[in-house]
């Protein structure tokens, strides 16, 4: 068994215009100024030129080398808004027009098929980089109709997913092409939200070797899902995990579905790690048990707390969180070192043919 790696920090919600927050460097340098040792990066052009870095290896040598200056290494890539636009339903086309360049809003098909082809480059450029996993979103047909009310006519969900499936095929085979898993953040708005959708995707791909997990507890608390389980259930697919906390707090208003509130006054809201309702100690133990290998990354989204403090809090958090692995029993110094032989006669099986003494 092999001990997870960390702490790393998800740059989505801290790029911005002005330092420290505004280029790679300056983000590396920031974050390991906070002890940080790794940084999961987002395909956005300000951090990543992702064409360049599909097709070079000197590029991305370069990046390693930079990165690695600050004494912070790559854990993954993300394409979770690509992703996302991989499938859109059209209900969302005007607000998800935003995460595609403008030469694409108003063009759906043509948005969709730049979306895949940024997925199939970002799995190149993470072979490159020497990375093992790859975080993105599924994107979502089917989520208008979650609640099935008007009922949903029968077919509808199967359709959905097959169609999911047909997508996103072309693109785990690069995957496979280049030995990168694809993990899917389980994640409401998504037609992967929990693990019954997780199993028809699983499905629908034919139980594709590159379609794997990316497991954050808070979307759970925020589903009332049990996550320890989800973990039982899911270990052999999970490749990514976010450290992302959350709390639940329903009264006779609101629960699961928010009321149209804002983030602070919802029933479930995200919080900063360690402010909220997850058992770190519970998942970061399952994890140790099932061999997880890969990178703990604190994902930053809080309604109350500020990022700069949930940053600063979160890599001694992780740090102290991670368990290393022991590599032997802890009542090894009681072993009696009785051989073969003997332990038949502790049996009454004393015939060295096998047979009842």
């Amino acid at each position: 068994m092999t001990a997870m790696k960390g702490p790393g920090i998800f740059l989505a919600q801290f790029m911005g215009d002005s330092a420290p927050y505004d280029t790679l460097d300056h983000l590396a340098e920031w974050a390991a100024g906070l002890g940080y040792v790794g940084v999961q990066i987002p395909c956005d052009p300000r951090l990543i030129d992702l064409e360049q870095a599909a097709q070079s290896q000197d590029y991305c040598d370069d990046m390693r080398a930079r990165l690695a200056k600050f004494g912070i290494e790559p854990t993954e890539l993300s394409t979770h808004l690509q992703g996302q636009l991989v499938a859109v339903h059209p209900a969302y086309d005007t607000l998800f027009d935003g995460f595609a360049p403008a030469a694409l809003h108003g063009k759906p098909a043509e948005r969709q098929a730049w979306a895949v082809d940024q997925v199939k480059l970002a799995a190149r450029a993470s072979a490159r980089l020497g990375l093992s996993a790859h975080a993105t979103f599924s994107g979502a047909l089917a989520w208008p109709y979650v609640y099935p009310w008007p009922q949903r006519p029968a077919g509808l969900v199967e359709e959905a997913f097959a169609e999911l499936a047909r997508r996103w095929l072309p693109i785990l085979d690069v995957f496979e092409e280049v030995g990168v898993d694809c993990a899917f953040e389980i994640h409401p708005g998504e037609d992967i939200h929990d693990g019954a959708t997780w199993e028809r995707f699983l499905e629908a791909v034919g139980g594709h070797p590159r379609a794997r997990i990316l497991f954050d507890p808070s979307h759970s608390v925020l589903q009332q899902l049990d996550y320890l389980d989800f973990i039982d259930r899911y270990h052999d697919r999970i490749s990514c995990f976010h450290v992302k906390d959350a709390e639940f707090n329903p009264t006779g208003r609101s629960g699961v579905y928010g009321g149209y509130e804002g983030w602070t006054e919802r029933a479930g809201r995200f919080r900063s790690t360690g402010d909220g309702d997850v058992a770190f100690g519970a998942i970061f133990s399952k994890l140790a048990q099932y061999g997880y290998s890969g990178w703990a990354v604190l994902e930053w989204e809080c309604a109350l707390k500020r990022g700069e403090d949930g940053a600063r809090e979160g890599a001694p958090f992780i740090r102290d969180h991670i368990i290393r692995v022991t590599d032997h029993a802890f009542d090894d110094f009681a072993a009696s070192g009785i051989d073969r032989q003997a332990i038949r006669a502790l049996m009454g099986l004393s015939d060295a043919k096998g047979t009842s003494a």
